[in-house]
């Protein structure tokens, strides 16, 4: 029911480092899916919730509180200008559902559309946008007029994405599916198509943003903005939290009490979002991300050019993937022996999702390890 157990009980972990309860130390590129971008136990991170919890940490959002306020305030400098409003939930896949329900309430539509290998979330709205039918298997039926189209399919778009449309929901780099980037063609027509419907264009940065593929969200390397912005998983900084940022145009269009949610924008997560920000802009984070993400990227590919299994290495910042010609599975295993975590994706795909905080001896190290599991798998 839930994820599968590696077989590693964890003890104590630090940076981009874990340790297991018998004192063994592994470089994390897994992250919990992400999450910990920042590093584990971010310092900075970790002293405002202490903060936070010697004041106030549990309040409705009907009551005003400083933390929040402040918050807003530095989230202010790294979104652009048409996104007033912000809204702040507890998962990836809350936040999906929050952003679907928005666009039919907004548009009056119902239509949704979303792509071939997509990962939006197990929710209902969320599983209703999402791809592999492995997740979608025995809870049919899900959402109605959601439609999917094909993945980097730009003739499509004119077709599919038409005046019944109340949205199109994408990921720029799609995560789960298999690291699969979309071009730039396609997502310039995506909003170019948005545009001429007045279909609402919904980002999820879930997992991209916040500086991961080497800009603060990846949207700015397509020259386009979306309508609705998703992020999550590092936005927190390991604290569970996800927001919504939406333009007045689209909020106007809701009146008082269209969602609620008993967590969602808690001081605790205020908190944690602002003191991530700071991190982000006062680390450089994403020319960190890129600069290192490239170095392993190019490590990669020369380490691994003359493996028959190895079809490609692709990715953007730290978020990258080797696409291989047999399932990963074996591989994942190899390198968690060697003191090295990583994760699968679509089928074929072993995607690394290293913290910003890596060092160059973590880069070798893990080129080598990955170096060492591929010849052995190729044997």
């Amino acid at each position: 029911m839930f994820y599968e157990d590696r077989g590693l009980e964890i003890a104590y972990a630090e940076g981009q480092y874990l340790w297991d309860v018998n004192g063994k130390r592994y470089l994390d590129m897994h992250t919990g899916h992400g999450v910990a971008f920042l590093g584990h136990r971010n310092p900075h991170i970790v002293n405002a919730l202490i903060e936070q919890l010697n004041k106030v940490y549990t309040l409705s959002t009907s009551f005003r509180i400083k933390i929040r306020d402040e918050m807003l305030d530095v989230l202010s400098k790294i979104v652009p200008e048409k996104f007033e409003y912000v809204y702040l939930l507890n998962s990836g896949s809350e936040i999906v559902d929050f952003s679907l329900k928005v666009a039919r309430k907004a548009t009056g539509r119902k239509k949704i559309v979303y792509f071939t290998n997509s990962f939006h979330g197990r929710t209902f709205g969320a599983l209703s946008v999402t791809s592999n039918a492995k997740y979608r298997r025995g809870v049919e039926p899900l959402l109605a007029d959601a439609v999917q189209a094909k993945f980097n399919d730009v003739e499509g778009l004119e077709k599919i994405v038409d005046n019944e449309t109340a949205a199109v929901i994408v990921e720029l780099i799609q995560g789960e599916g298999g690291v699969n980037i979309a071009s730039k063609e396609f997502a310039k027509e995506v909003r170019r198509r948005t545009l001429e419907t007045g279909s609402i264009l919904i980002v999820d940065e879930i997992q991209t943003g916040f500086g991961r593929t080497g800009s603060t969200w990846t949207f700015e390397q397509y020259n386009i903005v979306p309508d609705i912005l998703l992020a999550g998983k590092a936005i927190g900084g390991g604290f569970p939290v996800s927001v919504a940022f939406l333009p007045s145009d689209i909020t106007s269009k809701l009146e008082s009490g269209t969602h609620g949610s008993t967590y969602g924008g808690n001081p605790l997560a205020c908190a944690a979002v602002k003191a991530a920000t700071e991190v982000l802009i006062q680390d450089s984070v994403p020319l960190k991300a890129a600069e290192k993400g490239s170095q392993l990227i190019d490590m990669l590919r020369k380490k691994l050019s003359g493996y028959r299994i190895v079809r490609e290495v692709r990715g953007s910042g730290l978020m990258i993937g080797i696409d291989l010609r047999i399932e990963p599975t074996k591989i994942i295993k190899c390198l968690q022996n060697s003191g090295l975590l990583a994760l699968k994706a679509g089928v074929t795909v072993l995607r690394l999702l290293p913290p910003y905080v890596i060092n160059g001896d973590d880069i070798v190290y893990a080129v080598n390890s990955i170096g060492k599991c591929i010849e052995e798998a190729s044997s």
